[in-house]
């Protein structure tokens, strides 16, 4: 509106400058030209002015001279061009101003217990769903007009403030809340850390890192807990590559009494492949639960026995570790080696780095692609080239893995791959979580969120009342409360009937049972070990965990 104001005063002051100086001169023309010689001066303003706002001037009609008649034609056309120019410049801007948004600077004075979000990325999305999910109030401090006004429509709790400011905290009521989270630019981190710190000491302050290294600066600003995605993210998406080759369970929820979950990939060159679930006799032959099926990003659970099983399919299975070792010796292929040039990994930024350093340390040798001219690159190149990827051996790899920042080259780079190598395994990396759907259509066989990573690493720092135990996985595995299921057996609450969700084992008194059948009960105080869809399991928190 000060701009709008601004505006107005500069036109209103031509307008009044050009009138008078039309009327002047067309004053002059009447005295020399058509011989008025008794005409005063306001007469010929009153002309000018009638002219501007087209009331008509009949009065003064009938002119003889030329340079009359040329003068008043230039008053028309000035006339009309200054009523289009305040158009745009005034009328529509007022008129926007009067219908827009008006978006909060400062949150109501009774706001307490909250968490204070430092600017909008796709990556606090998760977390604003687990903290609606628990009924956590929050707030987003978000410096850019527009983007504030378009969370405000869509229904998000934000204010418009400047972060780098004390007086932006102080409108949030930092003095209350429970948390501050920045996750915006690694630098600009620093000096919202710095200034949360300013506004309020004991406040605890949580800060993503996008590169691992500046995690120091961050906590040396006074950061309480700095978290880095990115390096999660490519150890996560190694792991779906190393299962087959690992002594370890990789990306095992270690849930106690030696029983873990798992997601397995399933390769192409093993027995599994073309079998029904039925027929696999996993559950019998095995002793391990399937819980459920993803493929190309859908999730099945509980999965139908007619499920065919497919290369590229991911189990989620629950059992004792050595049933689910012997599973996962069937799953992956025994014929499978990894030899130099048969897995690619295409970027080598953070998360490429960090796929790099945990098959190095699996001993699975890899060659890398990116456009920088890196001392560890192999290929130097745009990876949209399908030369660059033949040069690197695509034609005839088990295996790429997609570590790529922008998620449209990566759709690309997926497509290429696809077309030049119809069988390859493909892991990729995703920026927004609702990109992953389009990864899986392009071709992946295996995608994370980078979104999805971070949202969960922030809820579990935040939330109290739950612990996120597979924070790099399709699934989210958590121990969780649930107060309004005490007293009522597994079979009556129908849990995964009402949330989606599967019951993995029940922690009680330090121990975890494992063993759960449709007449156990659950008790006040118990813990609950979940597994669903980040959707499901924020389903269970509203109807089941929130008192």
């Amino acid at each position: 509106m000060d701009r709008w104001r601004r505006r107005l005063t500069y036109y209103l002051l031509s307008l009044v400058g050009i009138m008078l100086g039309y009327a002047v001169v067309y004053h002059f023309g009447m005295v020399v030209y058509e011989g008025a010689t008794d005409r005063s001066f306001l007469r010929s303003l009153q002309f000018v002015v009638e002219t501007f706002t087209t009331t008509g001037y009949g009065s003064d009609a009938g002119w003889q001279s030329p340079q009359l008649l040329v003068l008043v034609m230039l008053m028309d056309i000035t006339g009309v061009a200054l009523i289009f120019i305040a158009l745009p410049v005034l009328v529509v801007p007022l008129f926007e101003a009067a219908f827009s948004v008006t978006v909060p600077t400062a949150v109501e004075a009774d706001l307490s217990d909250h968490v204070i979000i430092c600017g909008y990325t796709p990556r606090v999305e998760t977390l604003i769903a687990e903290l609606e999910s628990w009924e956590v109030e929050y707030v987003i401090i978000e410096p850019d007009r527009d983007q504030a006004a378009d969370l405000y429509e869509t229904g998000h709790t934000v204010i418009h403030a400047d972060p780098e400011s004390v007086s932006g905290f102080e409108h949030a009521r930092i003095a209350t809340a429970t948390a501050v989270v920045t996750d915006t630019a690694d630098e600009r981190d620093v000096s919202i850390v710095l200034t949360a710190k300013e506004a309020a000491e004991n406040v605890r302050v949580i800060s993503v890192v996008d590169e691992p290294e500046r995690s120091t600066y961050h906590r040396l600003a006074g950061a309480d807990t700095v978290l880095s995605p990115r390096e999660l993210l490519g150890e996560g998406l190694a792991t779906k590559l190393t299962t087959a080759v690992t002594t370890d369970l990789g990306d095992a929820a270690d849930l106690g009494e030696d029983f873990e979950i798992v997601e397995l990939p399933i390769h192409r060159e093993t027995d599994l492949v073309g079998q029904t679930l039925i027929e696999s006799s996993i559950r019998e032959q095995m002793g391990v639960n399937v819980i459920g099926v993803w493929f190309h990003g859908d999730f099945e659970t509980p999965p139908s026995p007619d499920t065919e099983l497919k290369q590229g399919m991911i189990l989620l299975i629950a059992g004792r570790s050595s049933r689910v070792e012997a599973l996962k010796e069937r799953a992956v292929s025994d014929v499978r080696r990894f030899d130099r040039g048969e897995t690619v990994v295409i970027g080598y930024g953070e998360v490429g780095n960090s796929v790099v350093d945990s098959l190095g340390d699996a001993g699975v040798p890899c060659t890398i692609i990116d456009r920088a001219d890196l001392l560890a690159v192999d290929v130097v190149g745009e990876a949209t080239d399908p030369d660059v990827l033949r040069e690197a051996g695509i034609e005839s790899a088990q295996t790429a893995v997609l570590a790529l920042p922008d998620d449209t080259v990566a759709q690309f780079v997926t497509l290429a791959i696809r077309d030049l190598n119809p069988t390859i395994e493909i892991i990729a990396r995703a920026e927004g979580a609702e990109t992953t759907a389009k990864m899986y259509r392009a071709g992946a066989d295996y995608v994370l969120s980078l979104a999805t990573v971070s949202g969960r690493m922030l809820a579990s720092t935040i939330l109290e009342n739950e612990e996120v135990v597979s924070l790099d996985a399709q699934i989210q595995v958590l121990r969780t409360h649930a107060p309004r299921l005490a007293g009522h057996t597994v079979g009556d609450a129908e849990v995964r009937t009402r949330t989606g969700c599967t019951i993995l084992g029940v922690e009680r008194n330090g121990d975890v049972i494992t063993d759960i059948q449709p007449d156990f009960r659950i008790r006040a105080g118990d813990s609950l070990i979940i597994a669903g869809t980040d959707e499901d399991t924020n389903r269970f928190t509203e109807l089941l965990s929130v008192e």
